[in-house]
């Protein structure tokens, strides 16, 4: 099922098939997914492991070239490039934000956000890659921690940071596996609150996970089973994080003061 709005398609995938050889056995991992992602969506996709929601996000992801059928991102045919334009197009139009955070230990949260801009211009100025990165530190709330390092933050902070990372280059689409995975509960909706606020300025969010209420925070979930689309449906009933947030700690001072 294909989902209209008023905004304009991102992302294009028609009958897309991806299929991995073991051995002299061809695992079909994808098997014909039919999709349009536009501007401004909210999407979650879920499913159980082997489900190929993961090979799918690789896809999407220019980190992987589908087999078969045909994938648009912005208007450009992905299938067919070489890995040197699939990596141009990775650095230039996609975010990346990964369960493990993958931040450098050694490195500051600022010179963490500032390394996507080496790879899209390497000889971008050292005065305007700071700017970039302490304003993508300011749009998830960490401007004052960018020069503590990953090991002097909590979970919820380096997620931010990687978070940070991705807009850092304001890409066309963030990319966003199990971002919560290792996250306790209120971290957790702390995140979410912050990509739907991400989300509400215009950003396009495409999730992977396998927790449906995190799902639940979502504009849209896409199902997959078994390498295809078993459902595609509007949350309307979406949950709010800042107001279950507020909710939270006005309970929680309500009973430091009883």
């Amino acid at each position: 099922m294909s989902l209209q709005n008023a905004s304009a398609a991102l992302i294009e995938l028609h009958d897309l098939v991806k299929t991995y050889k073991t051995g002299d056995v061809d695992v079909k991992a994808v098997r014909g997914v039919t999709l349009e992602v536009r501007r401004g969506e909210f999407l979650a996709i879920m499913g159980a492991s082997g489900s190929g929601k993961s090979t799918l996000m690789n896809v999407l992801g220019c980190l992987d070239q589908p087999t078969g059928g045909s994938y648009s991102l912005n208007g450009t045919a992905v299938a067919g490039l070489n890995r040197k334009e699939l990596a141009r197009l990775r650095n230039r139009k996609l975010g990346f934000v990964f369960q493990s955070f993958n931040l450098l230990s050694r490195t500051s949260a600022l010179e963490n956000v500032e390394l996507p801009m080496f790879y899209t211009d390497p000889l971008i100025s050292l005065r305007v890659r700071h700017r970039r990165a302490l304003e993508a530190l300011r749009q998830v709330g960490l401007a004052e921690r960018g020069g503590h390092h990953p090991n002097q933050l909590s979970g919820g902070q380096q997620q931010r940071i990687a978070i940070a990372r991705a807009l850092v280059n304001q890409p066309e689409l963030v990319l966003a596996d199990e971002p919560t995975g290792n996250l306790d509960s209120r971290t957790s909706m702390e995140i979410m609150g912050l990509f739907q606020t991400l989300n509400d300025s215009g950003i396009t969010i495409m999730m992977v996970t396998h927790e449906l209420d995190i799902a639940a925070y979502c504009k849209r979930i896409v199902v997959m089973r078994d390498g295809v689309v078993i459902s595609d449906t509007r949350n309307e009933n979406r949950r709010l994080a800042q107001q279950e947030l507020a909710a939270l700690d006005k309970a929680e001072q309500k009973a430091r003061l009883a």
